[in-house]
């Protein structure tokens, strides 16, 4: 088992891989002015296990809604809810890349992210998806996002060396703007939507670590702690400097 291996087992069962909540979806839906009954065709990237895509099939009752991820563990479980749901009709899961996508050019009516664009960066990626949506196509996306003009030194180094895009919302909404997009809305996910999902990610941790520590391959004995540390780190991190980022969402109309 690789590393990589050993994160997507720790999060497959949860119901979310990172902070959001379903109020936050239904809050971003709430800003998206598209006929809930038209035959749209959406994409959710990044889907992960499917809480947002099964909301939008819910709120599009007529879409087509295309669930891309890079694991099929993630992807299985959400045709599994999909089917439970009586939706699994309406949504196509597809594994791919986001930086590699199938779609025509403009052939989209709306694309979902929830706190997956950072893997190809905030910039490219809104720069790279914009071609699929159609004229006045809906983007909506979360990305880690300051919250303060100002920061505490060590978290700022932090974010620095995690993620260097992380930014004031000033500087992603003028990213937008020049990507060709209208914004139309911007929010800031509550801390309740961190909590909740480290919440069940620290038990999830409690299970991980106890079933790995027994494995007969010592390096992924080591590597399962090391995974377990850093994410109790995480979780300490925000619960230290929870007053200063969170994701921001992006609600943002294609100008043309």
């Amino acid at each position: 088992m690789t590393e990589l291996d050993l994160i997507i087992e720790l999060h497959r069962d949860t119901q979310r891989q990172g902070p959001g909540s379903l109020e936050s979806t239904l809050k971003a839906l709430n800003s998206v002015d598209i006929n809930t009954k038209d035959a749209l065709r959406i994409a959710d990237i990044g889907c992960g296990t499917g809480a947002h895509t099964l909301e939008l099939a819910r709120t599009f009752e007529s879409a087509q809604i295309t669930a891309i991820d890079l694991f099929p563990i993630f992807l299985d479980r959400l045709n599994q809810q999909a089917a439970e749901a009586g939706l699994g009709d309406r949504i196509r899961t597809l594994e791919a890349s986001m930086d590699d996508l199938p779609f025509e050019q403009e052939s989209l009516d709306m694309i979902w992210s929830e706190g997956a664009i950072y893997n190809m960066g905030f910039k490219n990626g809104i720069a790279y998806w914009a071609q699929f949506l159609k004229p006045k196509g809906w983007l909506a996306v979360s990305e880690i996002t300051w919250i303060t003009e100002e920061r505490p030194a060590e978290l700022e180094e932090f974010w620095m060396a995690e993620y260097p895009e992380v930014a004031p919302p000033s500087v992603k909404i003028r990213q937008l703007k020049e990507a060709g997009f209208e914004v139309v809305n911007y929010f800031v996910l509550p801390k309740s939507d961190w909590f909740h999902y480290y919440d069940e990610l620290s038990k999830k941790i409690e299970d991980f670590e106890g079933e790995f520590s027994r494995h007969q391959d010592a390096d992924v004995q080591e590597m399962a702690a090391g995974i377990a540390e850093a994410y109790r780190a995480e979780i300490n991190q925000y619960k230290q400097f929870s007053d200063y980022y969170s994701y921001g969402f992006y609600i943002a109309r294609k100008d043309s």
